[in-house]
């Protein structure tokens, strides 16, 4: 007998769908997701009772997005792909939110799902926020990328990953994100802990989706100083629109100095309209292509060749 499903129990099950992801083991093709946290004690820096307990907002409509806040026992959470399709490539997937919360399923977990969809393991960063009183903003978060793309590269054959063939993605905060961990990758921002911090944590490329705080707002003609690209950073995708309140020339003017540097390999798409924030959804404009371009653009560098 066929049970149709009304437009309501459509709309719950679509509010909900992020929150079951978060709770219990998810089966992906057969493989359980795994959490793992990435410091055996506190995160360098971290005082008990610094930040309220972690917090979850589900989404009030299908127009609005999950947020979790206050994280103070950062994770990674494993999509494995398809053992069928897997072609030894990872990314670890950074949500944005300022800094201050993660925008966690369409800049998350939507994500996972699609780099599952061509083969692609998907490992998503839980970073630690909001901002912490007296440190740079991305001080916290860059040491749970740092050692996440340790973790991973270390345990690499675990899980059928390529060691040459993790990349990192992210989207404004998280782009901002994805590209600190491009470019100081030459020194851990911590202590030594174990055995994984003593692999490399470079990413081998980035996708950079709205990167923020690439520029000063105001006058936009440089990146700032605390981003400096060298011919070791590895290559990047980035795609940007013009109406963002987020500065394009960020995305122009990081992908102007990965050419001068001489690192081989980038792609820049500058779209017209779409603002900010819309990750994987889908709004009718151009930037909606986005995820196609990427997925062409990895394979043309050969991250999803087998």
């Amino acid at each position: 007998m066929h049970t149709s499903i009304s437009l309501t129990e459509r709309v719950w099950m679509n509010l909900f769908r992020p929150l079951i992801l978060l709770i219990g083991a998810q089966v992906i093709y057969g493989v359980p997701s795994r959490d793992f946290k990435l410091w055996p004690d506190l995160a360098p820096g971290e005082q008990k009772g610094e930040v309220e307990p972690e917090s979850i907002k589900p989404p009030k409509d299908e127009n609005d997005v999950l947020r979790i806040s206050n994280v103070s026992v950062p994770s990674i959470k494993f999509f494995p792909a398809d053992p069928g399709m897997a072609n030894g490539t990872a990314v670890i997937v950074c949500p944005g939110g300022g800094y201050n919360i993660l925008a966690y399923e369409h800049e998350g977990t939507d994500v996972c799902e699609w780099l599952n969809s061509f083969g692609v393991t998907a490992i998503l960063l839980k970073y630690r926020v909001p901002r912490r009183k007296d440190r740079e903003k991305h001080e916290a978060p860059l040491q749970d990328a740092q050692r996440a793309m340790g973790i991973v590269r270390r345990d690499a054959s675990k899980w059928n990953i390529n060691p040459n063939k993790i990349g990192i993605l992210g989207f404004s905060a998280g782009g901002n994100l994805a590209v600190m961990a491009s470019t100081t990758f030459k020194t851990r921002s911590y202590p030594r802990v174990d055995q994984a911090d003593d692999v490399s944590c470079r990413p081998d490329f980035a996708i950079l989706i709205y990167p923020a705080y690439l520029v000063d707002r105001k006058k936009r003609s440089q990146l700032l100083p605390e981003i400096q690209v060298t011919s070791d950073t590895p290559p990047s995708f980035l795609a940007h629109t013009g109406d963002d309140h987020v500065p394009a020339e960020g995305s122009a003017l990081f992908y102007l100095a990965l050419e001068k540097a001489g690192v081989e390999g980038n792609e820049l798409h500058l779209y017209p309209f779409g603002g900010h924030g819309y990750g994987m959804r889908q709004s009718g404009k151009a930037v909606s292509t986005w995820p196609n371009r990427a997925k062409e653009w990895m394979n043309a560098m050969g991250w999803v060749k087998k």
